[in-house]
């Protein structure tokens, strides 16, 4: 473990401190117009205490917070890492609706600690995992997600410098939310919602809660210290798992077939036949480059009249019904199995939240109408809040997943269900003559992580994969509740594009999120495929992550593949893709995915094996024909060999050399690279 920024002694204080004791619990809420800090006010029901777990400690405690609703407080405290956690509960054990809840903060608390700093990045779409570094003495900082898909846009996990140390903050939400920091004169206020702007009064029997608080302090002010202090408690401890047997997931490749058709394709697996897998798998298996996983994607159901689908993917779902039209007999599960005989699994795409075409859906698959909620904007909401909705849901799928002996469950989410819900809370607002707002986001989100849940059960109980690909139009759904269940198989839409800016998301999202995956092809279009021979060195590496998605290629219909290279750059990964979850460190600043003029350098080290590589890139607009790489996790009195992976040529190197003067990379041309393996002597 890289020790130098664990705070253990300090962190089990603050967690008997500020957690255990109700009274100083880091949160607030308003009801029936009382304010509450903690909940020191709440009489404790039973005597529960703290307990001992696999990792450290953990208990829930109940308080009275009136003669309906019961207030739970859940939390743990990691004893290797010092990570800690809580989520509130509020249920409505009465007979009566309660009083309102309103003004509900999951976090709301001071922090003291001079120069106060916050580190991150900002979420998908608009923003691309734009990094930032925030001076807080110089003004609030506040950010807010309203779409429902918690980390397009905003991304809720903060690095908060403060003092001598810091604290490492992830909301578990996957609705809405918004953080502010704001400095004072000694001290910076931090307020936390979760389900933004929540005012309601329960009805009998309804639960809500805030979202999971992830809290992860450590010392000293050094960001790759803090960076790699996260991600080796991520893949530790906040990892889903492989299989019912709790094996580690290891990196892993994908390719979806949809692009080596032939046949028109609009996105997805649209084009996909019973005729047209067959060549593809047999290519792939005589040219040596078959994939961990087939990626099965949009497009393979019928639509909710019970019609084969040609092009409109997006506006057609809701049935889950294999298009038998596509796919006749058995034919699906044969592909399947096909895959499976030569050592494939394969993942099948969905998009549980939305719905279209309610009235067939109805008629013709038992759907109900009072589970549709339409936003009046041409998006209709799967509302995952009602539980027979949420079986229905789940029935429909795992009645695909098992009859066509599929592996691995890929959601989607092309819409943002925060301008639906608060239409059905609007409406149980005139029904119950009671306040409703949020009521339904938070009843949605819960029901969305029984699904997953459901769904990872029946997995783990049928020899398949249990853990499911996160995807909401790229990068919406991976706030780390998500990622306890789910891994990001592409982390964004956008990375299906250009090189630059696959290098400026792997400088920012990569601190947070370690096992994901992007891309490995340039185009300016996301749904191009790799023209010509196919992807080059340059772009593999660019694209190294424990995630390798072979994309786009034509495996069948394309005379120019150079297949020699496909191996080449797919070995590369696999010599090195141990080493892409392990401690990362981004050598050169990070920078917008439109500013092609730089270097960026990465180094990936796993230090109790002594074993590193060092990626260095000259960009496209680069004027410059040298970098020097200066490897922060060199130590003094031991030597280093780098290995220049092109050239074959090795050089020995001081680690105090190499960590304050570096080693000089030139590469003779823009849009070149390099790669090291640097081993410890």
């Amino acid at each position: 473990m890289s020790k130098k920024s664990l705070n253990l002694e300090y962190a089990e204080k603050l967690f008997r401190e500020k957690l255990v004791e109700a009274a100083n619990l880091p949160m607030s809420f308003v009801y029936n117009d009382k304010a509450y800090k903690g909940l020191g006010d709440l009489a404790k029901l039973g005597d529960d205490a703290m307990a001992d777990t696999a990792n450290g400690l953990g208990a829930t405690f109940r308080y009275r917070l009136d003669e309906n609703v019961i207030v739970s407080l859940e939390l743990s405290f990691n004893a290797e890492f010092g990570e800690m956690e809580y989520t509130v509960w509020f249920e409505n054990t009465g007979k009566t609706p309660s009083k309102v809840l309103r003004d509900v903060y999951a976090i709301d608390t001071e922090v003291t600690g001079a120069e106060p700093v916050l580190r991150g990045c900002l979420g998908d779409h608009a923003n691309f995992y734009a990094a930032y570094e925030h001076d807080l003495r110089k003004g609030t900082q506040f950010f807010r997600s309203d779409g429902g898909r918690a980390t397009h846009v905003v991304f809720p996990y903060f690095d908060f410098v403060h003092g001598d140390g810091g604290t490492l903050i992830a909301l578990g939400w996957a609705g809405t939310w918004n953080a502010m920091f704001s400095p004072q004169d000694d001290f910076v206020t931090l307020k936390v919602q979760t389900c933004n702007d929540f005012n309601a009064a329960l009805l009998p029997g309804e639960k809500v809660r805030t979202g999971l608080i992830v809290l992860l302090p450590y010392k000293g002010r050094n960001a790759d210290d803090a960076t790699n202090l996260w991600r080796e408690w991520w893949m530790a401890c906040n990892m889903p798992r492989a299989n019912a047997q709790g094996d580690p997931i290891l990196p892993f490749s994908t390719n979806c077939w949809a692009s080596d058709t032939g046949l028109p394709n609009s996105d997805g697996s649209i084009s996909e036949r019973s005729f047209t897998w067959r060549p593809t798998l047999e290519k792939i298996l005589k040219e040596d480059v078959k994939p961990t996983f087939r990626w099965f994607d949009a497009g393979w159901y019928f639509d909710p009249e019970g019609n084969t689908v040609e092009s409109n993917w997006w506006g057609t779902i809701g049935s889950w019904e294999l298009d038998r039209v596509k796919w006749p007999g058995n034919s699906f599960r044969e592909s399947n199995e096909a895959c499976h005989a030569v050592g494939m699994k394969v993942l099948t795409w969905f998009e549980p939240e939305r719905v279209t075409n309610v009235p067939a859906l109805v008629k013709n698959y038992g759907y109900k109408a009072e589970w549709a909620i339409d936003n009046g904007r041409g998006v209709i909401t799967n509302n995952l809040g009602n539980d027979e909705c949420l079986q229905w849901t789940m029935g429909r799928i795992i009645k695909m997943l098992d009859e066509n002996a599929v592996d691995l469950f890929r959601e989607d989410n092309n819409s943002d269900p925060g301008s639906s819900w608060p239409a059905l809370d609007n409406a149980e607002s005139k029904q119950y003559g009671i306040p409703r707002r949020g009521v339904n986001e938070n009843k949605s989100i819960q029901g969305h992580y029984k699904l997953w849940d459901g769904i990872i059960d029946y997995c783990g109980k049928h020899g398949k994969c249990t853990f499911v690909d996160s995807c909401a139009s790229g990068g919406g759904r991976n706030d780390i509740e998500s990622m306890r269940r789910g891994i990001p198989f592409m982390r964004s839409d956008y990375d299906r594009t250009t090189t630059a800016m696959r290098l400026s998301m792997t400088a920012s999202f990569c601190k947070w999120i370690p096992f994901h995956g992007a891309s490995t092809k340039e185009t300016q279009g996301q749904l191009e495929s790799a023209k010509g021979r196919g992807s080059d060195e340059y772009v593999n590496r660019v694209s190294l992550l424990p995630v390798y998605n072979i994309s786009g290629y034509d495996f069948t219909h394309n005379p120019d593949i150079d297949f020699d290279l496909l191996r080449r750059n797919f070995g590369e990964w696999k010599r090195y893709n141990h080493l892409l979850s392990r401690d990362l460190y981004v050598l050169t600043p990070w920078h917008h995915h439109l500013d092609r003029y730089g270097w960026t350098s990465f180094a990936y080290d796993a230090p109790e094996k002594g074993e590193s590589i060092l990626l260095v890139f000259r960009m496209e607009n680069c004027r410059t024909d040298t970098f020097i790489a200066k490897l922060p996790f060199a130590e003094d009195g031991k030597r280093y060999e780098l290995k220049n992976m092109d050239t074959g040529k090795t050089v020995v190197m001081a680690g105090e050399t190499l960590r304050t003067r570096g080693v000089a990379v030139t590469l003779d041309h823009p849009r070149a690279s390099a790669l090291f393996e640097v081993k410890r002597m």
